[in-house]
């Protein structure tokens, strides 16, 4: 399936390679392939679209513009409802039990993969803008077309993951660049305590900075289901990255363990931590800020990926975003012509840009976005979807990854072994067994 998916990408790529190389005027011109394809929306149609709130506002800014420039065009009305990561999962769940609710929602992770068969068939226009825009990235195939046929959303992008940092610390920790091996980077943890300038990762049920702990795992060779999605997370491997997690939050500041999504930012941007995995809204927000001290900092942050460790390969997990209607919309049609206006580059170039840089795309034509070479730092989020391992890694993604998902197993184990409330192996074993009840033999 994997390999399946990754021939279409190649494929679709090389089809869009050619107008893919030039300026900003000319960075993309559609396949040759590509056919028009719009939907025409159903007489009095009005559309309900449920978000994830901004972590950056140019985000949410820019979107609202192509809201209104969509209602303009088709006449239909659209209403946007925001709300945090951990609400739009419950609120999507309910509406797909209920039959009622929003048209649209935007959501994370493997979240489609819950309820399948309540969502909108959306084939024939995953395979549009996959033709136009240089074919969808493999990890967005693994999420949305799980049958490798019928497509149940699409892709929005992703927040990336990647490591945030103060240059200036890790110089005085006597590093000149972000280490790129798992064993240096404990080291520069270890540094960085030394120094009085800790770092800090999420270890509560954050449903984006939580990820970090699937690298941990899958850096070390562990993983939570094999190919064939038997649970295998009680196993050597994972002992030793457990092992690993208490070397690292020996040197984090305390209080992680309760960290949501919202608390590192706020930590590092009041100069509590030197390094964290974040997406670039840390970076923005110091641009942006208002407080000279905090606005000076942002000089100072840098980005890199996160470094590699015993498997000998990246290993990167970052918070996808996808797109589901919902079967039970009584607007198909307007629905689909939603999405599809959305993700046309005229109006999702200037999304990602308004973003600057939080989301990275799912399609390969959006790699030329301006955004990415607009300022150094933002390149490294700019292949996060292209990079990505599904959070399902390495077993098919259906209900039980997204169960597992949504229950933050891994995350959880990873906690309860650092901090030391069990043994790692007391920890793996718990894992194992709250995973095979979703992985059901």
């Amino acid at each position: 399936m994997q390999e399946f998916n990754r021939r279409r990408f190649l494929q679709g790529t090389a089809a869009a390679g050619a107008g893919a190389t030039l300026g900003t005027a000319a960075l993309w011109v559609p396949s040759a392939q590509a056919q028009s394809l719009t939907f025409k929306p159903e007489p009095g149609a009005k559309l309900r679209v449920l978000r994830w709130s901004r972590f950056v506002q140019g985000d949410i800014d820019a979107y609202m513009v192509n809201v209104k420039k969509f209602t303009e065009k088709t006449g239909v009305e659209v209403r946007v409802d925001n709300e945090g990561w951990e609400d739009v999962r419950p609120k999507a769940a309910v509406a797909a039990n209920t039959g009622a609710g929003p048209d649209i929602i935007l959501s994370t992770n493997d979240d489609a993969n819950l309820y399948p068969d309540k969502l909108l068939d959306v084939t024939d226009l995953a395979e549009y803008l996959g033709k136009k825009y240089g074919g969808w990235y493999p990890a967005v195939h693994q999420y949305l077309q799980p049958d490798g046929k019928r497509w149940i959303g699409l892709g929005l992008g992703a927040a990336g993951s990647m490591m945030v940092y103060r240059t200036s610390y890790l110089k005085a920790a006597g590093f000149d660049t972000f280490p790129k091996t798992n064993d240096d980077f404990l080291k520069m943890l270890k540094a960085l305590k030394e120094k009085g300038t800790p770092g800090g990762f999420a270890l509560g049920n954050a449903t984006g900075d939580s990820l970090w702990t699937n690298w941990l795992i899958w850096s070390h060779g562990a993983k939570l289901v094999d190919k064939d999605n038997k649970v295998v997370i009680d196993s050597p491997e994972t002992l030793k990255a457990l092992e690993y997690a208490k070397e690292m939050y020996a040197t984090f500041i305390p209080g992680t363990l309760s960290w949501l999504d919202p608390n590192n930012n706020k930590a590092f941007l009041d100069d509590q931590i030197s390094v964290t995995n974040n997406g670039i809204s840390i970076y923005v927000a110091a641009k942006n800020s208002t407080d000279p001290k905090v606005k000076e900092m942002a000089a100072d942050i840098n980005h890199a990926s996160f470094p590699i460790g015993p498997v000998g390969v990246p290993t990167e997990s970052h918070l996808f975003f996808n797109q589901m209607i919902m079967k039970y919309t009584k607007y198909p049609k307007a629905a689909k012509e939603y999405l599809r206006f959305m993700m046309e580059w005229e109006q999702f170039d200037p999304w990602l840009t308004g973003a600057a840089g939080y989301i990275a795309q799912p399609l390969a034509a959006y790699e030329k976005s301006a955004i990415w070479t607009a300022d150094p730092k933002n390149t490294p989020y700019r292949d996060s979807v292209k990079n990505m391992r599904p959070a399902g890694y390495a077993g098919k993604l259906g209900y039980a990854s997204a169960g597992a998902g949504a229950d933050f197993i891994v995350a959880n184990m990873v906690a309860e072994a650092a901090s030391g409330s069990k043994t790692p192996k007391e920890a793996a074993e718990r894992a194992q067994k709250r995973a095979e009840r979703y992985y059901k033999v």
